[in-house]
């Protein structure tokens, strides 16, 4: 029994110093110390032995079982400083290279566009309003004179969620909400951004864009302080070169409308394909607020008079960075929108 324990003892050093990887170390240990093991057997097969061998027999197993165990930890912790090692050289930082610079976002060109609208009539005395984006058919339609058989509804292209409630068409609602929120004849001074809706879709159109609407009310205002106004906003975002144009218009509530063109900022008036060679590009609606609407509204309109616009934010966009297709803005491509 004692060659056997040695020739078992020398078998089982060899493997362990052959051993490269930790999975295989484990295998190692049930082999020789495991519940079945080797080593284990020897001790089981002591009680065969002559009784006066035992003693000696059962301390020459127990100081190899001692052994192999103290070799096998040696070993574990040996291949765990190695497989650190291989780590550390395989996952090297040189950290004398440059850092890598954080991506650092921007604000969106439509919201450049509305950040410049918005700061250039604030410094006229404008204040910012919002309202609902969902809106009742009342202030989207009703209380800015358009009843429910005017024929200026189906410009609209509206998306209804019921009969009477729908995904509001333009800013205008605003308009009325503050009229009727405001103590009557009070002076008002707004301006109205926020997202609209309608059901159009290609180069020029989207089903959702923004919208910023404009109203003045107040005593003694005259289509001279609208004409002033918008022309100062244009000056400003188009620069003071660019030629001003106000055409007779309809919309059921301002009369009198206009349409306000501007100059051709691509070709300078002198005309080109974008502005269809007129020399003139279309980019808001004005009027004089129908006396109807202030009547809905709880104001009079023999006491005070006003005037309202609205404008596409894309458009102003499209046209102050030269971009053909209004999709462009919605895509989310980072080679257009990295430009801004």
């Amino acid at each position: 029994m004692e060659a056997q324990l040695k020739a078992m003892r020398q078998e089982a050093l060899r493997e362990l110093e052959q051993i490269t990887e930790i999975d295989t170390l484990t295998e190692i240990r049930v082999k020789y110390l495991g519940k079945k093991g080797q080593v284990t057997s020897m001790l089981r097969g002591l009680g065969q032995l002559d009784p006066s061998e035992r003693p000696r027999m059962g301390q020459v197993v127990n100081e190899i079982r001692t052994e192999l165990e103290e070799c096998i930890n040696a070993k574990r912790e040996a291949l765990k400083a190695l497989e650190l090692s291989h780590r550390l050289a395989s996952e090297r930082i040189d950290v004398t290279l440059p850092g890598r610079k954080p991506l650092i976002g921007h604000k969106h060109p439509l919201t450049l566009t509305l950040d410049r609208i918005k700061n250039t009539f604030m410094s006229m005395g404008f204040n910012v309003e919002e309202g609902p984006e969902v809106e009742t058919d009342y202030f989207n339609f009703e209380a800015l004179n358009l009843p429910k058989d005017h024929p200026a509804r189906d410009m609209q292209d509206s998306f209804y969620i019921t009969e009477n409630i729908l995904l509001r068409t333009h800013t205008s609602p605003v308009q009325a909400r503050t009229l009727q929120a405001t103590e009557p004849n009070k002076p008002i001074r707004i301006i109205v951004p926020g997202k609209v809706y309608r059901r159009d879709y290609d180069a020029t159109h989207s089903p959702m864009f923004q919208q910023v609407e404009g109203l003045v009310v107040d005593k003694g205002i005259r289509f001279s302080d609208l004409k002033g106004t918008l022309e100062l906003f244009i000056y400003e975002i188009f620069g003071s070169n660019v030629g001003v144009r106000f055409r007779p218009s309809f919309f059921p509530f301002t009369e009198p409308s206009a349409e306000v063109d501007i100059s051709c900022v691509m070709c300078g008036g002198q005309g080109c394909r974008v502005c269809s060679s007129t020399g003139w590009l279309e980019i808001l609606g004005s009027g004089t607020v129908h006396p109807r609407v202030l009547e809905m509204s709880g104001y009079d309109p023999n006491q005070v008079s006003g005037f309202a616009f609205g404008m596409g934010v894309e458009r102003i966009a499209m046209l102050t960075y030269g971009i053909d297709d209004l999709r462009l803005f919605y895509e989310n491509d980072m080679r257009f929108l990295r430009q801004f």
